[in-house]
């Protein structure tokens, strides 16, 4: 038997997707231990390539030598065993690679930050006080059972207050947070929490700000520079507990002893990751739970149909809080005596009007830009662009329209459905809707908020605070009044999804206003309506799970989307069917052509058959990329059948 050192290639190559066995040269046995950064000869490249030796075994001698280890680049074991399982275990989920989610997972090396680190004495234990503690009980106290599950490992979700903090200015949701993160801390244990972005990650460090043991809180975003995150990524791999804050990837930290993962906002697309293979922050963190034991939290103000799934099938516990708290929704109509097209009717008018007079008024809009839609002036056609037929748009009053997707300017239009010239704005932006109400409340500061004007937060004197969705501003002592406008407009946009994305939208928004502070929701009615009126936004998801199951549509079954040439697409799904029989006649729908070229097919499956669906469309995407291979060896691998499981948003 001779040891071997098993290494995971740093490769997005499927075919490339396994662990293969080097012989340790004897100048490199006291460095080449598992965990550690290697590079190793690919024969079938010919070149020395990047990987992680993850075990140590033991192999046969065989007629054909082993190639050796080439170098160990760095003595830090960066890859833990832990995180290899869990990366491992994740891609398998998804039919995807290891390797595409370390990458996420583990941060480049830097060198001089690698040699501080080491040259650096040894963390030490942090102690939460006296105080923090007696903040923290104070915190939890309004969720009952909260605590106890945290300790034994229990699956838990619960709507967040919705109301801002009562001392900071920042939404008490924050501080439920950082207060579970500092009890599992106090414990002894490490936890994580997973925002979808800076602004809600900013929040969380301002709740744990002064509370916190000093060097306990660990930023994880790519806001901070390369050297920066490799050192905190070392940190993390000393046995000393740590409170680890950050984005999506935030999930896969090898932090020590993880007590609790917390996700704030499942909802929100932002924790869907974009890359290969594609693994929500949702799904990950349901595979860690279930890997290592710990506590995990679903938090928000609004809950997703794919929680209270597993809320309805009992692997998720649904805590509530002691006393149940609710904003002050109102159900504006856009006609009470006035003209049916007031974009603000005289209910919502009014209550600005008298908000104003004592603090901030909050008015959220769909969309930014000024005249985000143009349309012609005489038959109401939309306006497009006639190079790429994307939307027209105008960025102040009498400007050239341009494209909304080129950004062509288009000096000379004309309808092609009526052969006009005049052009008409069908929308209004946040631009236009703060000149609006600028002009209907003479004398009151006018603030603008949106993606080309991003602010954190804004003071307590009397404003009015346009701002689109998602980027609202948190106000002190939280707005005296909220004003939610294009409600209709965002309904209307064609997702699967959209209801859950609006309640979320404007649940969000009411989470800002101060306590008994009106929240006029104008122009909507519906169940989406009434769930945010009564605020039972868990019974508003359970209806749409109910709605989806006969349709067979996600969450209730999990979707997996095949694209490339027809003929492999096809060959693909009929094999699928053959090693998945369970799989019913009304599965498969497609394939159906793309616009960039080949086709798409989608596979709905039950969640019982997700090992072998996902087995044999991994299977079947390396068999592809080995026949491209030799199809094409002088211009190398090139992969055509493309897969990814539980897409985020279908495109039906």
């Amino acid at each position: 038997m001779v040891t071997v050192a098993r290494v995971l290639i740093d490769s997005p190559l499927p075919q490339l997707d396994r662990l293969f066995d080097y012989t340790i040269p004897a100048e490199l046995a006291a460095d080449a231990v598992p965990g550690v950064r290697v590079r190793v000869p690919l024969r079938t490249a010919g070149r020395v390539v990047d990987g992680y030796l993850v075990e140590l075994g033991e192999a046969e001698p065989s007629e054909r030598p082993l190639s050796e280890l080439d170098s160990v680049v760095s003595p830090v074991p960066v890859l833990r065993r832990s995180l290899y399982i869990l990366a491992r275990r994740a891609a398998d989920r998804a039919a995807g690679g290891a390797g595409d989610i370390l990458r996420l997972a583990i941060p480049k090396r830097m060198v001089r930050a690698e040699k501080a680190w080491l040259a650096a004495p040894a963390a030490e234990t942090p102690r939460v006080s006296a105080d923090a503690l007696r903040w923290v009980d104070d915190t939890l106290a309004s969720y009952p059972g909260l605590t106890q599950g945290i300790s034994s490992g229990a699956r838990l979700a619960l709507d967040a207050p919705p109301h801002p903090s009562a001392d900071r200015v920042l939404g008490a949701w924050a501080e439920l947070l950082g207060a579970v993160a500092l009890r599992t801390l106090a414990a002894g244990r490490s936890a994580l929490i997973v925002v979808p972005d800076q602004r809600d990650q900013d929040q969380v460090l301002a709740a744990l700000a002064g509370r916190a043991p000093e060097g306990a809180v660990i930023r994880d975003d790519a806001r901070r520079s390369g050297p920066e995150r490799y050192s905190s990524f070392l940190r993390l791999l000393s046995s000393v507990p740590a409170i680890v804050i950050g984005n999506r990837s935030t999930v896969y930290a090898p932090a020590h002893d993880v007590g609790c993962v917390m996700l704030w906002d499942d909802g929100d697309p932002l924790l869907a990751e974009p890359l290969s293979p594609g693994v929500h922050a949702r799904d990950a963190a349901l595979v860690r739970q279930e890997l290592e034991g710990s506590a995990l939290v679903f938090a928000g103000h609004t809950r997703t149909t794919d929680v209270e799934r597993l809320v309805q099938l009992g692997w998720v516990r649904d805590l509530s809080a002691q006393r149940r708290e609710s904003p002050t929704v109102v159900l504006s109509a856009t006609h009470e005596g006035e003209s049916r097209g007031a974009r603000v009717p005289s209910a919502a008018f009014a209550a600005a009007r008298e908000a104003l007079r004592h603090g901030p008024v909050l008015v959220q809009v769909a969309r930014p830009g000024y005249a985000p839609v143009l349309v012609c002036a005489d038959c109401r056609t939309p306006a497009r662009c006639a190079s790429c037929t994307g939307p027209l748009r105008a960025k102040r009053p009498g400007a050239t329209p341009d494209c909304g997707w080129c950004g062509r300017a288009e000096p000379v239009w004309t309808c092609l459905n009526c052969r006009s010239t005049k052009l008409r704005m069908a929308s209004s932006g946040s631009e236009r809707t703060a000149e609006e109400l600028g002009r209907a409340f003479p004398g009151i500061r006018v603030v603008l908020a949106d993606g080309g004007h991003p602010l954190a937060e804004v003071d307590g004197r009397a404003a009015l605070v346009i701002a689109t969705r998602g980027a609202e501003p948190h106000a002190a002592g939280g707005y005296h009044a909220v004003i939610l406008l294009d409600g209709d407009r965002m309904l209307m946009a064609e997702q699967l999804r959209i209801g859950e994305s609006c309640l979320r939208w404007w649940s969000d928004a009411a989470a800002l206003a101060a306590p008994g502070a009106p929240v006029h929701l104008v122009g909507v009615s519906g169940p989406v309506a009434r769930a945010l009126a009564t605020w039972t936004q868990p019974a508003y998801a359970r209806a749409e799970l109910a709605d989806r199951e006969p349709l067979s549509m996600p969450p209730t079954v999990r979707v997996a989307a095949v694209e490339g040439a027809s003929a492999t697409v096809t060959a693909t799904v009929e094999g699928l069917r053959t090693a998945v029989p369970q799989l019913g006649p009304a599965a498969v729908l497609g394939p159906v052509p793309l616009e960039e070229g080949g086709v798409r097919a989608l596979v709905r499956f039950d969640y019982a058959h997700g090992a072998a669906v996902a087995e044999h469309l991994r299977a079947a995407v390396v068999a592809d990329a080995l026949r491209a291979r030799r199809s094409t060896r002088d211009r190398g691998p090139r992969t055509t059948l493309r897969v990814r499981l539980d897409v985020p948003e279908l495109d039906l």
